[in-house]
């Protein structure tokens, strides 16, 4: 049976999975379906014709590590998952987010404190998108990717499986590393292959390619492709991969 506080209303239109936990102060909307051991803290509010995969977790409170850089320990709202947002099994949703419509999130993935993910975003298997991250609209990011804090990413960028970015210069090594976070930038129609890395606060310009293992170390130009280690462009991206012509 599900554990439903009693300030809670839940609409008749909604199903409800064994062993459900919904706290107070939460939001349901119209014709949910919420999976099987699915945990809504405190703060949560879904919208209507949301979806939600068993053993998941909503309105997780971040934690700070005694030595955590860029995470405090200030109690969060949320998460706002608009409507017709999908979320797989065993993913984590931190209060402080929010999803806008159409979103869907697969299963493992992990979104942190205040982040945005944009309308019709995909948010693949296993994904991390740390705190304080904005994720445009019609975006795919791929099973097993990283999105590292403070990173912006545009819409309708493509991040392929196992791309990893990073915001911190000096390795997690002296106080002078707290002036100069920064994640990756990826400007609207940016593409990277798989297993590409991307140095912190280095942007990838609009219509960019990153191939597949390149290492970006520094800001390239807009339309261009970019190859190995570190990345140097290797010519302009083909006018018909061009997004103006895809859309």
């Amino acid at each position: 049976m599900p554990s439903i506080h009693p300030n809670v209303v839940v609409d008749p239109t909604c199903v409800l999975g064994h062993h459900v936990v919904i706290e107070d102060n939460v939001e349901i909307g119209q014709d949910c379906i919420i999976g099987h051991f699915v945990v809504l803290r405190s703060g949560t509010k879904l919208g209507n014709h949301v979806q939600i995969g068993d053993h998941s977790v909503l309105g997780q409170q971040p934690k700070r590590a005694a030595n955590s850089a860029v995470t405090n320990d200030t109690k969060k709202t949320g998460p706002h998952v608009s409507d017709r947002v999908r979320i797989g099994s065993h993913s984590i949703i931190y209060a402080g987010c929010t999803l806008n419509e159409d979103v869907f999130v697969a299963d493992l993935a992990t979104i942190r404190e205040d982040v945005q993910v944009g309308q019709k975003t995909i948010v693949g298997r296993g994904v991390a998108i740390e705190n304080q991250c904005s994720i445009g609209s019609f975006c795919k990011l791929e099973t097993n990717a990283y999105i590292t804090a403070y990173s912006t990413i545009e819409d309708r960028v493509f991040v392929a499986p196992g791309v990893l970015t990073s915001n911190d210069n000096f390795i997690g090594r002296t106080e002078e590393r707290f002036k100069h976070f920064k994640g990756a930038i990826l400007r609207e129609g940016s593409r990277v292959g798989v297993g590409a890395v991307i140095l912190p606060g280095v942007e990838l310009p609009a219509e960019a390619v990153l191939a597949a293992a390149a290492v970006l170390t520094k800001k390239g130009e807009p339309g261009m492709v970019y190859k190995g280690l570190p990345a140097k462009p290797a010519g302009p991206v083909p006018t018909e991969q061009l997004l103006s012509n895809n859309k």
